[in-house]
């Protein structure tokens, strides 16, 4: 696509936003950048990057005029109905994302990857086991890696495996994986979507621009998800861990297997030879063998990846054990629904540590997924007393209030004996505290390493 001389606006100053101005600098493009954060707030070394590529900078301020940019850039977590936007929509200017944006100036295939929960763990082991069949791979998107930061380096060979959340989905237009998968859809982000209609219809533009010629790789067990593929014009291929399939990705007698469209059976590997523990995460290794496949891969390489893959950062990550006390670190746990598969990982004895920036999301089912699993709750963060009141309502009276990240550890380690668990799973957000999940990952480690000294 060409942009060069084109005067294009980049909203949104994270990594996303980032990537796509230094894409755009490279293309030639004349670009403007506005973000509503003051000037002060700005990373240095940012400031000095578009001070001397000329560019210039709007922070806490709209830009005075809007009416000769040939394009915006919004990045994801910039809401989509901000008076700018709108004003831009009305002139008829065109908005699109960062994602788009990547897909536009750069080469490559793209497997997009979606769902409320599950999207980091598949997409990094789909990407492992792409690298261990030689393919050249990127593993972009929401997972960490802006695609724009990638997009100019690919060839016709390049793989993007590429996390895809709802805020980058609803800003495509031209985007076209060859593979997409949905994992599930539970309500989430209800602040910004408000309702459970418009982030499903938001997640099925992952599959918008695909033909019969593509795969829409779709979880069988989960309802919301099976309601999108009425719209779907790509080759469905269905996963599930509780039906027999006539096509798609199953287990069968205890063994991960995929049914291809001539009926012929492929063995990948058993679900105990699995490492990452739940249902969920066998559900996420259906859905990533299934990409794999039909992708063209070996299915005997397939099978090896899965059962050497360990997981990911902050999502079910062991830290320490102390004193006869696991600590698990599920900070990726951003939801309610993502949380009570963290809970349903384990037996039982659990202290759960949650609590976080309010999305908008209601904790009744969460609560009720204690099963008596849940010996105590330590809450910590904005909905700490919602979740409390909610919890009380349904008569559960474990719950214990702590004023931040130490505290929750102090107190969870003083209430624990041999055998328990204590898990940060949050069911929330982290923006009240943190400038993101990674970041109360590390604190919650860092606080349970200090348990030894």
């Amino acid at each position: 696509m060409q942009m060069k001389d084109k005067n294009i606006l980049v909203v949104g100053m994270g990594k996303s936003g980032v990537a796509a101005t230094e894409a755009l600098i490279t293309l030639g493009a004349r670009v403007s950048v506005y973000d509503k954060k003051r000037a002060d707030q700005i990373d240095p070394s940012l400031f000095d990057y578009l001070s001397n590529n000329n560019i210039v900078g709007f922070f806490d301020q709209e830009p005075n005029k809007i009416s000769d940019l040939a394009l915006i850039i919004v990045s994801p977590g910039v809401p989509i109905d901000l008076p700018i936007i709108e004003k831009a929509r009305a002139l008829g200017i065109e908005i699109i994302g960062e994602l788009e944006l990547a897909y536009r100036i750069g080469k490559g295939r793209y497997i997009a990857i979606t769902g409320t929960n599950g999207k980091t763990t598949t997409t990094v082991l789909t990407g492992e086991i792409f690298k261990d069949a030689g393919r050249k791979t990127e593993v972009v998107g929401n997972v960490g890696v802006a695609v724009a930061k990638k997009a100019l380096e690919a060839t016709e060979d390049t793989w993007f495996i590429t996390e895809t959340s709802s805020f980058q989905l609803e800003t495509t237009l031209n985007f076209k994986p060859v593979i997409s998968a949905l994992l599930n859809i539970t309500p989430d982000h209800m602040d910004r979507h408000k309702t459970l209609g418009n982030y499903a219809a938001a997640k099925g533009k992952i599959y918008a621009n695909q033909t019969k010629q593509d795969y829409f790789v779709v979880n069988l067990d989960d309802m919301e998800a099976v309601k999108l593929i009425a719209d779907c014009k790509a080759t469905v291929v269905p996963f599930s861990r509780k039906t027999s399939l006539e096509f798609g990705c199953y287990v069968k007698n205890n063994q991960l297997v995929i049914k291809d469209q001539l009926g012929h059976i492929s063995i990948i590997c058993a679900v105990d030879e699995l490492k990452i523990p739940g249902a969920h995460n066998l559900e996420n290794a259906l859905a990533a063998a299934a990409i794999a496949f039909f992708a063209g891969i070996d299915p005997a390489i397939i099978g090896k990846t899965l059962k050497a893959f360990e997981g990911v950062s902050h999502r079910l990550e062991f830290v320490e054990e102390i004193s006869g006390v696991r600590y698990v670190n599920d900070s990726k746990g951003t939801n309610p629904d993502a949380s009570i598969k963290a809970i349903e990982a384990y037996d039982g004895n659990i202290i759960l540590i949650a609590g976080g920036y309010d999305k908008g999301s209601t904790f009744e089912e969460f609560i009720s997924s204690f099963n008596g699993k849940v010996k105590n709750l330590i809450l910590l963060g904005k909905t700490a007393e919602l979740i409390k009141i909610t919890a009380e309502s349904l008569g559960y009276n474990g719950t214990i209030m702590a004023a931040d990240m130490k505290d929750s550890v102090k107190k969870a380690s003083d209430l624990a004996k041999p055998g328990d668990i204590v898990l940060l799973s949050p069911a929330c957000a982290s923006w009240d505290m943190y400038t993101c999940f990674e970041e109360r990952g590390e604190d919650f480690k860092n606080n349970v390493r200090a348990l030894r000294k």
